[in-house]
């Protein structure tokens, strides 16, 4: 893993950096969770998620978005936030040569940022948002959702309840061959205090079975072609 200075859109980003191990290995962005709440790319979600992606081949980023750490700017009310991880995006692409798969994942208010990215970001193949915050913030704007993904909550979280997700989600659809899986962590609240490593594996269940599938995918399009 490389600390990395990234040239952003208001001055340096602060990032962690872990490289693809081969040439078009799939690569993924972590996003962290709310700045005015303490949330940074060391928010421990935010550390697991990363070493879940590491260990399963991929190239993979974190980073402090404008105003935490060492990255220059101030909190922009999630619009600048969404330039940072835009931007970021970008970045981690121009590092990679030819990623096999593009995925995102955010937590909290990182996976709010996350959903959004998703709208203007066609190369995302896939997406985990944890507790996105849908008592804070409308999630209509996914019309039609570009990609699959899975969208996780603790079933105590008094922030993205069960209750409050389910009910964002009626207003959203989906674009055709897409599928946005929706699963809870019994008894996890909002911080998956004691639930963390129940979190992971239903992150990394989804994330082996969706990879398992665009392989077999691709292994028969090539027979097929032959």
């Amino acid at each position: 893993m490389a600390e990395l200075i990234i040239p952003g859109p208001q001055g340096r980003i602060e990032a962690r950096y872990t490289e693809p191990p081969f040439e078009g290995a799939p690569i993924a962005l972590i996003l962290h969770p709310h700045p005015k709440a303490g949330g940074t790319m060391q928010d421990p979600i935010s550390i697991m998620l990363y070493q879940m992606f590491e260990k399963h081949g991929f190239g993979v980023l974190r980073y402090n978005s404008r105003g935490v750490g060492r990255s220059q700017g101030q909190y922009d009310q999630g619009i600048g936030e969404l330039e940072d991880a835009a931007y970021v995006l970008d970045y981690i692409e121009n590092l990679s040569e030819s990623p096999r798969y593009v995925w995102c994942a955010g937590y909290s208010f990182g996976a709010w940022i996350t959903l959004q990215l998703l709208m203007r970001r066609p190369e995302i193949d896939g997406f985990l948002a944890i507790s996105p915050p849908a008592n804070h913030y409308d999630l209509s704007f996914l019309a039609p959702c570009p990609a699959s993904g899975l969208i996780v909550s603790g079933d105590s979280d008094a922030v993205s309840s069960p209750e409050d997700v389910e009910r964002a989600l009626t207003k959203v659809r989906v674009q055709k061959g897409e599928e946005i899986e929706r699963t809870t962590v019994k008894g996890a609240n909002h911080f998956y205090q004691d639930r963390r490593e129940d979190l992971i594996g239903t992150c990394e269940e989804y994330l082996l079975r969706r990879l398992a599938a665009a392989e077999e995918k691709l292994r028969i399009e090539a027979e097929e072609s032959d």
